[in-house]
């Protein structure tokens, strides 16, 4: 494979960049029909849970033990690299199409055992099925990687995103009046969108890998890489998982007035209300946007060449230190700059309609919590895949469970402090420092000295400019205001 970081990097980046505008649009959209509301704190669980699922298993566990051995199998057996991908795609949606089916059941039972409409639980039983579909999607664009495609899992979301503009935009403004009904009519609407673009994007990635892969009934030699796909995912679900598990976690705190439909916690008033979980999924929406733009393309571009040079041990030590690199010369500036702008970036974005200058104060004090780690958020991404890559999981695995406990200890702490719904993202934030710090010194194992003077002096000169570029666009701010209130 040849060594194309930087490139590969940049194609992910541009295109990323343009489906998280997308992604923002969406969003802006949304807030507009249903602002911060009970509805809308349901809708934003019930979508948590499928792109959950399509972190650990497709994005995460599955497809990074599945990255390294399928490049391996395609150098030495491409033929045997297809009944690999054959049988573990047919295995994928067999298993998860089963577990769809069974949390049909659950949710129908859990809805029937109820005395209130449940919005949380019909909105999940809605979009479930997009479960599958997006794990295949993300499995596809893992073998895409390896065969030196970014472009076309890139380009993937856009299909989401303009669905779900196009109905909300549609199916809203059709119903008229922004009524509870028109709301609840234009949200089911919504859902099924969410659907119809898991089979639009499942679709599209087949197509992208046409003539690439020769898909076949034959698995007599999948068996045996299949174990190894197979062994390494269940460690791996962790060490890749401690963001998505930690946003999990805060979804479930925050949509607790929503899922058991009281206001109470033994006998104490809960401190977070209905709309706890919109507010933070419109944090999360934000700050994801600089980390998906960048820290996840570096990691998605570098992780294919890690695989391939996890035999040449200076190749493999040189790479990670340049994806280090570039991660923080990213991610120290995104962390300084989000965290000072914004609430003018919340109101830009999603003021208007049902989006009201209040919910702007609630979700920039949630979004300051989240831009202080952006950069470690980003450095994770990297230094997890340095272990995978060396099919090391068990490193990353217990750093995992640690971070999981802990950010769990945390949440149920500080929401019963002022910060209430931000302290969630104060939690995942220090979180993901301390895994990261943990990470880097455990990664001496496989990278000697991964912060090398290069790392170190780069690091300190992004930090620099970034904190020059704070001062800036902080005088800039105060400018504004002094001229607002003449």
């Amino acid at each position: 494979m040849p060594d194309r970081l930087e490139s590969n990097t940049r194609t992910v980046m541009v295109i990323t960049a343009f489906s998280r505008i997308t992604g923002l649009l969406r969003d802006s959209v949304l807030a507009f029909f249903f602002g911060v509301t009970e509805l809308m704190s349901s809708f934003a669980f019930a979508f948590l849970i499928p792109n959950l699922f399509r972190r650990l298993f497709g994005e995460g566990a599955l497809g990074a033990s599945f990255l390294p051995v399928y490049s391996q199998l395609r150098k030495n057996n491409p033929e045997q690299a297809s009944q690999l991908a054959s049988l573990l795609i047919a295995g994928l949606l067999v298993v998860l199409g089963a577990l769809v089916v069974v949390g049909e059941s659950v949710l129908f039972l859990m809805s029937a055992m109820r005395d209130h409409n449940d919005n949380a639980i019909w909105l999940l039983m809605v979009m479930l099925p997009y479960m599958p579909l997006v794990c295949l999607v993300a499995i596809l664009g893992a073998m895409l990687h390896v065969h030196g495609r970014f472009g076309p899992p890139a380009l993937a979301p856009l299909l989401l995103n303009g669905a779900m503009i196009a109905t909300a935009v549609g199916v809203g403004l059709s119903t008229g009046e922004l009524t509870a009904h028109a709301r609840l009519v234009t949200m089911g609407a919504i859902a099924c969108s969410v659907v119809i673009a898991g089979l639009l994007q499942a679709l599209w990635m087949l197509w992208s890998l046409r003539g690439k892969v020769n898909w076949t009934w034959n698995r007599s030699g999948a068996a045996a890489p299949l174990r190894r796909v197979l062994r390494a995912a269940g460690p791996m679900m962790l060490g890749m998982g401690v963001l998505q598990l930690n946003t999990f976690l805060d979804g479930i705190i925050a949509s607790y007035p929503n899922l058991f439909g009281t206001d109470t916690v033994l006998g104490q008033p809960y401190p977070l209300d209905t709309g706890s979980m919109a507010i933070l999924g419109y944090a999360q929406r934000l700050y994801q946007f600089p980390l998906g733009v960048f820290g996840i393309a570096v990691a998605t571009a570098i992780y294919p060449l890690l695989a391939h040079q996890s035999d040449d041990e200076h190749a493999f030590a040189s790479t990670v230190r340049r994806g280090l690199r570039l991660v923080l010369f990213i991610g120290l500036p995104a962390s300084i700059g989000l965290a000072l702008v914004r609430e003018p970036l919340v109101a830009c974005i999603f003021q208007r309609g049902a989006f009201t200058s209040g919910d702007t104060i609630e979700v920039g004090a949630v979004l300051l919590g989240y831009a202080v780690a952006i950069w470690a958020y980003s450095a994770n991404h990297v230094l997890t895949r340095t272990y995978y890559a060396k099919l090391d999981v068990k490193t990353p695995v217990r750093i995992a469970i640690q971070m999981v406990a802990l950010n769990l200890l945390l949440n149920l702490t500080l929401i019963w402090t002022p910060l209430r719904t931000a302290g969630l993202a104060w939690s995942t934030a220090a979180c993901a420092i301390l895994q990261c710090i943990l990470l880097l010194r455990a990664s001496r194992i496989h990278v000697p000295n991964p912060l090398d003077s290069d790392v170190r002096n780069s690091a300190i000169r992004s930090l620099v400019l970034a904190m020059i570029m704070g001062v800036a666009v902080g005088l800039v701010m105060l400018g504004l205001e002094h001229s607002e209130s003449l």
